[in-house]
């Protein structure tokens, strides 16, 4: 059955981005041998992102080149942009929308980000693992992965791994 992956990188102190929004402390990180990503990007045919991310993705992180190219991209948002190529712009729950995805045949279904998305799913029960690549930098403040009061969750530790200073967190929801 297909999973529901949180991939997301998370600074020491756990923030996912500035506090308006930037991610250029990643920038500086030096890439690991035997890149976690690309490991996992192979188990993956599906990407949700909430608008902010994408709109960073198309205009600072990746402009004139889709880096999601043969992925299948849902963007939440209640704007109605100009289509694009292997993106659907979807205004329907991100619960909802994963309880389809998870019913159709595929590889694994990759939250993006951001923040705001992340915390639905988690609301929402529906995300499956959890992938946090801890970078060693501590922002001070910014967008935080979870906000403070956000319902308890079990997780179990599956494995760990750290590299060129990056820890990499995988954990599933625990049972019960």
């Amino acid at each position: 059955m297909r999973q529901v992956v949180l991939f997301i990188a998370v600074s020491a102190d756990g923030y996912i981005a500035g506090r308006d929004g930037n991610v250029d402390w990643l920038e500086s990180q030096e890439e690991p041998e035997g890149d976690s990503y690309s490991r996992f990007i192979e188990n993956v045919d599906t990407v949700l992102m909430g608008w902010n991310t994408y709109h960073q993705v198309v205009t600072e992180l990746s402009p004139g080149e889709w880096p999601y190219e043969g992925l299948k991209t849902w963007v939440f948002t209640h704007r109605r942009p100009e289509p694009a190529e292997g993106v659907s712009f979807t205004d329907e729950t991100p619960a909802a929308l994963v309880r389809r995805l998870k019913a159709e045949p595929g590889k694994d279904i990759w939250v993006c980000g951001g923040a705001a998305l992340a915390r639905q799913l988690m609301e929402a029960d529906g995300i499956d693992r959890f992938h946090l690549s801890v970078i060693p930098v501590f922002l001070g403040d910014g967008i935080r992965l979870f906000e403070d009061g956000r319902p308890r969750r079990r997780l179990r530790l599956l494995r760990t791994d750290t590299q060129g200073g990056i820890t990499e967190l995988i954990y599933e929801r625990a049972p019960g």
